[in-house]
C-alpha cells in the first residue's frame, strides 16, 4: 500500500508539502499582544500573502505538491459532518473562552461553512464580531489569534512513514496541533495510515523546528528551549518500537531563544553539507551529545563534526551563515538565514534579502532559489519553518 507520508531524510527531492497562507491573524496583531502571541512584529498582510504565494509557485513549478492546512481541516470536516460540533467544542475548549461568551461564540462558528470557520479559528475573534462594544474586560479578543500557524514545521513532524505530534511548549502553540491531529486521524488521505509517534495529550512539550530526519538510519533531534529531553525519550520509544529507525542523536543546545529551535541554527542542505549559525562554533563545547537506542541513552564524547562524518558517511561541511562577518551573521541570522528548505540534494529556497549567505551557498556548489520576504521575515521563521514535508523520495543507495 502507498505510504500517506513518507520522509526519510530532510534533503530527498520533496513530492508533497502542508503549508499555511497568512490569513487575518497577522491583521489581529498589535505590538501591545505580539509577547502574549509569540510574534516579533506586524507583518503587511497583503505583501505577506504575496510573498507566500511566490513561495508556494515555486515550489509548484518544481512538481512540488502544495497542500494547505485551512483547507485539509475543513475537507476533513466535510468528510465527517458528525464530527464537525465535537471539534468547535474542543477548539472552545482550548481557547479559554470566557463561560458567558462560549455559547454565542460557538453559535459564530457554526454558522460558518467548513473552510470559513477553520479560517476563523487560525484568524481570532474579536469581541467586536459578536456585538460587544462595551465589554467592562478591556481584552479585545473572544479567542486569541493563531499567527504561528504559519509555521507548519512545529505542530507535528514526518518521521519516516509517521508523525510525532506535538505538545508545544506554550500555551498560546499549543491550539495549533488541533488542526494536523483532526487531518492524520479523520481525513480520508491519511486516516489510518500514519502511526503516530508522539501525542498532542502527552505532557511533556516537543516542537518540529528540533527534528531532523537525517537518513533512514539516524535522527537528530535538538533538547532545546522548546524540546524537552523526557519528550525526545518517549518519542524514541515510540519510534523505535512502532518506527524504522534504531537511533537519535540528541543535541542539548543552549536554551536560549537564539537556540530557540535546532534548524535556526542547524540544517541539512546537502549530502555533506550543513547550513549553521557562528553561534553554533562559539558554543561548541556547551553541547552535550547523546546518542539514544532501544538500548538507552549514552552520552557521545566527540566533536560533532565527527559524529555528523559518521553519521552520513561522508566528510561533512559546515557552511556558516553570514560567513566570517559577525555583522552579516547576525543580521542575516535574524533574517533566517540558516532556515532554508531543501527540496533537493543541494537545491534550497532561502529568503532573497540574506544575500552573504546565498553567495557562500552558491560558491559551495548549492543551488539557491530566492523567494521575497520583507513580510514573511517579520514573523521570524524561513522557509523551513513555514513547510513540512509530507513525501520526499527516497536518496540513492550508497548516498
Amino acid at each position: 500500500m502507498e505510504k500517506k507520508v513518507h520522509v526519510f531524510s530532510e534533503i530527498g527531492k520533496l513530492k508533497s508539502v502542508l503549508v499555511h497562507r497568512p490569513g487575518d491573524e497577522v491583521e489581529n496583531l498589535t505590538p501591545e499582544y505580539l509577547e502574549r502571541l509569540l510574534f516579533d512584529d506586524v507583518p503587511f498582510k497583503k505583501v505577506a500573502v504575496e510573498e507566500h504565494n511566490q513561495f508556494t509557485e515555486i515550489m509548484r513549478n518544481n512538481g512540488i505538491e502544495v497542500l494547505y492546512i485551512e483547507e485539509l481541516a475543513a475537507e476533513t470536516l466535510d468528510q465527517n459532518p458528525k464530527y464537525r460540533e465535537t471539534f468547535v467544542d474542543a477548539f472552545i475548549s482550548e481557547a479559554n473562552v470566557r463561560q458567558d461568551l462560549v455559547k454565542p461564540f460557538k453559535e459564530f462558528l457554526m454558522k460558518m461553512n467548513n473552510l470559513e470557520m477553520v479560517i476563523k479559528m487560525i484568524a481570532g475573534t474579536k469581541k467586536l464580531e459578536l456585538g460587544l462594544v462595551n465589554d467592562q474586560d478591556k481584552y479585545p479578543f473572544v479567542a486569541d489569534p493563531l499567527p504561528n500557524v504559519l509555521f507548519q514545521r512545529d505542530p507535528f513532524a514526518s518521521v519516516g512513514n509517521g508523525i510525532t505530534m506535538h505538545h508545544m511548549w506554550s500555551v498560546t502553540r499549543n491550539r495549533e496541533t488541533i488542526f494536523p491531529d483532526l487531518v492524520f486521524k479523520l481525513n480520508k488521505r491519511f486516516a489510518g495510515n500514519v502511526p503516530y509517534f508522539y501525542e498532542r495529550e502527552w505532557k511533556d512539550y516537543i516542537e518540529g523546528g528540533d527534528i531532523l530526519v537525517l537518513n533512514k538510519e539516524t535522527l537528530i533531534i535538538g533538547e532545546s528551549q522548546r524540546t524537552s529531553m523526557a519528550a525526545i525519550e518517549k518519542a524514541a520509544k515510540q519510534i523505535f518500537d512502532k518506527g524504522s529507525y534504531n537511533k537519535i542523536i540528541v543535541l542539548d543546545l543552549p536554551k536560549s531563544r537564539a537556540f530557540m529551535h535546532l534548524d535556526t541554527v542547524f540544517t541539512n542542505i546537502d549530502y555533506d553539507k550543513f547550513i549553521v549559525h557562528p553561534l553554533i562554533f562559539d558554543s561548541i563545547d556547551q553541547f552535550k551529545i547523546y546518542e539514544l537506542t532501544k538500548n538507552g541513552k549514552t552520552e557521545i564524547k566527540k566533536p560533532l563534526i565527527e559524529v555528523l562524518n559518521e553519521a552520513t558517511g561522508h566528510k561533512v561541511q559546515l557552511i556558516k551563515c553570514g560567513g566570517e562577518d559577525p555583522i552579516a551573521a547576525g543580521r542575516e541570522q535574524w533574517n533566517d538565514g540558516t532556515n532554508v528548505l531543501t527540496i533537493a540534494p543541494g537545491v534550497v529556497i532561502a529568503y532573497e534579502r540574506n544575500w552573504v549567505t546565498i553567495d557562500l551557498l552558491k560558491k559551495a556548489g548549492v543551488k539557491v532559489i530566492t523567494t521575497p520576504s520583507s513580510e514573511l521575515s517579520r514573523g521570524r521563521g524561513g522557509p523551513r519553518c513555514m513547510t513540512m514535508p509530507i513525501i520526499r523520495e527516497d536518496l540513492p543507495k550508497g548516498k
